[in-house]
């Protein structure tokens, strides 16, 4: 979940004959490639027909939730047709990884149009084809009061209004993807703007490593948010280190890589081997509890992550191990399906196949009439300061299908 430290929804059909299909990696054991296919290609084809089913070749951006029914808009209102940021940009990355171009395209043009012609970027705008110059913010109508409910005055919508530094650098980390596919400049470019928004808005003012979380949103008072995630740095430094190696020269962004990296090494915990979740709001004092289950998979996905980075993988299976896969928290109050086909990733990374291929087993269960999978089969866990529900989520799904397809999101044709 990109938008650590957020807010109270931060939770966050068949093929075309013309699609073609998924090709994940076949490192697997030759009993499990079967599985790890099929996941694959159920989770692109379940993506792929969300796009298709709006019109045109228009830009568009998905539902991120499901009924908890398994199929159909969820009845929490803020939820109905909300289109979360990171959920988009990790289903242009899952489309690209199972070969489906054109729909990754109209899912990236929305959120380039969204990163260029929009104040900045939104954690989350309104599902459904993009008319204009830009999506439009996410809301829904209250049949009691008969009005139209903006989510940026709402409460309830608060984190939606934010711009999570997280959520930027993973729009970015899309955007980079489609150039690396089509080399149109466009995409660099506009992944480029984004980047240069988070130098401006979400640097240490005191010089100090790494960069703060970005834009908070309540009831329309934006406030610059003082406290550093973990995770939104890792993210940064893979976003920073992918422009350093396109740009000419890239002297400038490896300047802001090593800055965010410098950060993340600095919440590293060499006695207990793992990543503390970030800071508190002095932007300097760690946080020691509760452990993230996603700050300690991803940092893997780091180019040149240090060895010693892996015993995280070995503190995530003592301290996040439920049935089936992972929790979000060592709360260990249920299995989070996104945080386990990162860990599948993860071990896959570090060439542990024979867990990996457990986790995908356990995956491939919570598949919704729908098409997308379960974010979770309890009726609730924790994340952070949110929580998960019992509803098909696009972000699981687009996760499962980056795994299934060995594809690292840090790496241009990875």
């Amino acid at each position: 979940m990109a938008a650590l430290f957020a807010g109270l929804f931060a939770v966050s059909a068949a093929m075309p004959a013309h699609a073609k299909t998924a090709t994940p990696s076949t490192r697997g054991t030759d009993a499990a490639t079967p599985r790890i296919e099929a996941l694959a290609r159920m989770g692109c084809n379940a993506i792929t027909a969300r796009v298709d089913a709006l019109p045109g070749n228009t830009p568009v951006l998905l539902r991120s939730y499901d009924s908890r029914r398994g199929q159909g808009a969820p009845d929490l209102l803020p939820l109905h047709s909300a289109a979360f940021t990171y959920d988009n940009a990790l289903a242009v990355i899952a489309l690209l990884a199972c070969h489906r171009r054109p729909q990754a395209e109209r899912i990236g043009e929305a959120l380039r149009l969204a990163a260029l012609n929009d104040t900045r970027l939104r954690d989350a705008y309104r599902a459904g084809t993009v008319e204009g110059s830009r999506p439009l913010p996410n809301g829904w109508w209250d049949a009691r009061e008969k009005h139209w409910v903006d989510a940026a005055h709402e409460y309830s919508g608060a984190y939606q209004d934010g711009s999570s530094c997280g959520n930027i650098a993973w729009a970015a980390l899309a955007l980079l993807a489609l150039h690396d596919v089509t080399g149109d400049d466009r995409w660099r470019d506009a992944a480029a703007h984004l980047a240069d928004w988070v130098v401006a808005h979400a640097a240490d003012p005191h010089g100090g490593v790494g960069f703060r979380g970005g834009v908070e949103s309540y009831l329309r008072v934006p406030r610059n948010a003082s406290w550093k995630s973990t995770e939104h740095n890792i993210d940064l430094a893979a976003l920073f280190a992918w422009l350093a190696r396109i740009s000419a020269p890239g002297g400038y962004w490896n300047a802001r890589a090593r800055r965010a990296r410098d950060f993340v090494a600095q919440q590293w915990d060499a006695a207990s081997g793992h990543f503390w979740t970030g800071t508190a709001a002095d932007g300097a004092t760690p946080l020691h509890s509760p452990s993230a289950l996603d700050v300690q998979l991803w940092a893997q996905l780091l180019p040149d992550a240090p060895k010693a980075w892996r015993r995280a993988l070995a503190w995530a299976g003592r301290t996040h191990a439920v049935e089936g896969g992972f929790a979000f928290t060592d709360a260990r109050d249920g299995m989070w399906t996104e945080g386990t086909a990162q860990a599948a990733l993860a071990y896959r990374r570090v060439g542990d196949e024979a867990k990996a291929d457990s986790l995908f087993a356990s995956i491939a269960r919570q598949s919704s009439p729908g098409g997308f999978l379960y974010a979770t089969p309890q009726p609730r866990i924790r994340a952070l300061y949110s929580w998960y529900d019992h509803q098909p989520c696009l972000a699981a799904t687009a996760w499962a299908v980056i795994a299934a397809s060995d594809r690292n999101p840090y790496l241009p044709g990875s």
